[in-house]
Order: C-alpha cells, then sequence, then structure tokens
C-alpha cells in the first residue's frame, strides 16, 4: 500500500479508499427510527471507503440505550432506507453494526420493563443513558437474569432477521457486535459466563453463540458482505479480562477463518 486513499475490496465491497469510519453512538433515533438528521450525519462522511454505523438494535430486548436505533420493524427499516440513499448518493458505501447489549441496559428500556438479559446473573458494574424530564442521564445498569438456553436460538435467528433487514434497508453489509463487553462478548468471557450447559466452560462452548450468530448471519446474506468487531482486552462495559484471552480469540478467529469474512474489524484496548 503506498496510499490510503487507494481503492480496495472488503469481501464484495469495492472501497473508493483505505478509510473506515468507525461505529459511534449517536442517541438521536426516538423510538428506535433514524431520524433525516442521522441521514444528513452519514451523508456528510461519504467520502471514507467504508462507514460502519453505530450499533444498532436487533431487537426491541437488545436495546440498552435511549434512543438508539433499532433495525426490527417497518419503522426502523424506512428510516434506514433514508440513510443509504443518501450515503449512496454521495457515492459512499455503509454496513449496519449489529447489536445486543445484553446486560448492559436497563428495565426502563426493555419490553415490559423485564431484566436484561445475559449469559449469566451477574451485573454489569457500568452505566447506561436514559432520558429523564428531557435530559440524559447516566444510570447504573440493571441487575440481568440468565437465558434459557431455549432461548438463545430466537436470538440467534434476530441476527439473521436483522441482517436480512439491513440488505432490505439498502445496506451494503453488516458488522456484527461482538465486542465492548455486549452480549456477544459476554459469552465469551470466563469473567462474566458461568455457565455450566453448552453455552458455558470450555473456550469452545463460550464461543458457541458467536459462531452460531455468524453461520446464520453468513448464510443468510453472505459472507462477502459480513464482518465482526472483537476486542479481546477491551475493560469496556466491566468486561473483566478472561483468563486466558490469548487462547479464547486465537480460537475464535481460528473458527472464523473458514467462512472467509468480508472484514475482522479488532478493538487494540484500552
Amino acid at each position: 500500500m503506498t496510499s490510503l486513499f487507494e481503492p480496495t475490496r472488503a469481501g464484495d465491497l469495492q472501497l473508493a479508499n483505505r478509510i473506515a469510519m468507525a461505529p459511534l453512538t449517536r442517541n438521536r433515533s426516538p423510538e428506535a427510527i433514524p431520524t433525516d438528521l442521522v441521514a444528513t450525519y452519514y451523508a456528510q462522511r461519504a467520502s471514507a471507503g467504508l462507514i460502519i454505523s453505530e450499533a444498532t438494535a436487533i431487537s426491541p430486548q437488545a436495546q440498552g440505550y435511549a434512543d438508539v436505533p433499532g433495525l426490527y420493524g417497518t419503522e426502523q427499516l424506512d428510516g434506514w432506507k433514508k440513510v443509504t440513499r443518501a450515503v449512496h448518493d454521495a457515492s459512499g458505501k455503509i454496513v449496519v453494526q449489529l447489536w445486543h447489549v445484553g446486560r448492559v441496559s436497563h428495565t426502563d428500556l426493555q419490553p415490559g420493563n423485564a431484566a436484561p438479559v445475559a449469559p449469566s446473573a451477574v451485573q454489569a458494574n457500568t452505566k447506561t443513558v436514559l432520558i429523564k424530564d428531557g435530559v440524559p442521564t447516566f444510570t447504573p445498569t440493571s441487575m440481568p437474569r440468565a437465558l434459557d438456553a431455549e432461548e438463545i436460538p430466537g436470538i440467534v435467528q434476530d441476527y439473521r432477521h436483522a441482517a436480512r433487514n439491513a440488505i432490505a434497508s439498502g445496506f451494503d453489509g453488516v458488522e456484527i457486535h461482538a465486542a465492548n463487553g455486549y452480549l456477544i462478548d459476554q459469552f465469551l468471557r470466563d469473567s462474566i459466563n458461568d455457565r455450566t450447559d453448552a453455552y458455558g466452560g470450555s473456550p469452545e462452548n463460550r464461543a458457541r453463540l458467536l459462531l452460531e450468530v455468524m453461520n446464520a448471519v453468513v448464510a443468510e446474506i453472505g459472507a462477502g458482505r459480513t464482518g465482526v468487531r472483537l476486542s479481546p482486552v477491551t475493560p469496556a462495559n466491566a468486561a473483566a479480562q478472561d483468563s486466558d484471552a490469548q487462547g479464547l480469540f486465537n480460537l475464535v478467529v481460528a473458527q472464523l477463518a473458514p467462512m472467509k469474512l468480508a472484514f475482522v474489524h479488532v478493538v487494540e484496548g484500552a
């Protein structure tokens, strides 16, 4: 490479240059619906070779912060269509980051004010954002409940459905958010995941949810339009270190490699 401004490919995505815009949470989507301001924001940044959108909830349960967007209902899809059209009109490429926050949520943000879900009933020592009397307010996360094994296939299908919705909304692809202490990352780490079933214990079991999600999304939209975000050593959202982070993520990457994903997006650390 001699210049950041040379074109390149990421899987099926032909990019005008080698600069990517990382995902940045903006909290500008009331009722999880992207607004005209969101379309303007991304269109202004379309000269990047690739835009990775702000994290976007795959279901109402996946929501963890006030006014973040979703990709599970007609109104959300219609909002995102304005965004992707604006980016493409400016000759840009955009993928959506698909997100389930797991325990990094609050009962006020959950359907029926239910407890957030997680691999284990271990509260995150971190805060989320609620809007109280029109003012964004940092608030401690709520105590989660452990997911039953029978619920996990439904979450995998939520990822698959959101990926299908992404393409229907005009996105060029998706990035699966498996980093920064959110649900998939919670399953990966033995400091958070103390399950004794097929999704806990060994590194292979703790990686099971990630691999099931990736296989489902790849089957839906193709590996060439699918990326993943990992953060092997991040402390974000109380994601305490795994006892063998190097071994765990060696295993994860070795199992992802045969999928021939468009890209792997790695967070360097703190």
